[in-house]
């Protein structure tokens, strides 16, 4: 188990240090990952961090709070056996960041969601890309452009309003976008009767993963969407796998 934190700008800082059994605890409202623990108190998730970051080793401590205006219960499978499944929890949320280390301090709009698998994910999934938009009535619109390795492409393509219903929606074709340094392929769902999308900034480029900032047309408005590619074949190759230590220490 583990806290995953990425911290972009001038204090950039990343922590995702993996922890054996002994050092989780939970319960019903609560969950602790050695020194740093999540607690629901009924209306807001609560996030304590305590970590060090990493490679370098800098102390990443602070508290990020979540609110949810709705809390949803859309759940859906990813790939045809239905053995990884992708479901928002808070998909119209405000958040408020106070860390300590780094002196770091805003509000704004978040995210809240959850994924789950019954094997490990590179077994059904070659590549895949997903984002996430904000749209001008305060929704939140999702596409997941799945590739599978049995060669069958899944999209699934819904907009969530604040008070967490949710339909589904016609994707737009695929454009492709520039790959990233380590030459992950990057697409996005962007209609095609409006200017390219485009990748405005990459936040994280790693030998299996990109995570961009994307400029694109959907349902008819230009937004700015968080966008995410992963690679699968490379999560499991044995150069990437010495590297993850690195990264992802373990404490067992």
């Amino acid at each position: 188990m583990c806290l995953n934190v990425a911290l972009y700008g001038d204090c950039r800082r990343w922590t995702m240090t993996e922890r054996g059994r002994r050092h989780g605890r939970r319960s019903e409202r609560d969950f602790a990952i050695g020194p740093s623990h999540l607690h629901w108190d009924g209306h807001s998730l609560q996030i304590e961090i305590d970590e060090v970051g990493m490679p370098l080793p800098q102390r990443v401590r602070g508290r990020v709070r979540v609110w949810p205006q709705g809390l949803s219960r859309f759940v859906t499978p990813l790939d045809d056996g239905g053995r990884h499944r992708w479901g928002p929890i808070g998909p119209v949320s405000r958040v408020e960041v106070d860390f300590e280390q780094p002196d770091l301090h805003w509000r704004g709009h978040a995210y809240l969601d959850s994924n789950e698998g019954d094997e490990p994910i590179d077994r059904p999934f070659a590549l895949w890309d997903w984002s996430r938009s904000a749209m001008a009535d305060g929704s939140t619109a999702v596409i997941y452009d799945v590739r599978q390795k049995s060669g069958v492409d899944r999209v699934v393509a819904q907009r969530f309003a604040p008070d967490g219903s949710s339909q589904p929606f016609e994707a737009p074709p695929r454009q492709d976008l520039p790959g990233s340094l380590w030459r992950i392929p990057r697409a996005m769902r962007s209609a095609s009767d409006a200017p390219a999308a485009r990748v405005l900034q990459t936040l994280e480029d790693t030998p299996f993963y990109a995570r961009s900032v994307v400029d694109s047309s959907l349902l008819g408005e230009r937004v700015t969407s968080f966008h995410e590619s992963l690679l699968l074949p490379r999560v499991v190759r044995w150069p990437v796998r010495l590297m993850l230590p690195f990264r992802m220490p373990r404490r067992s």
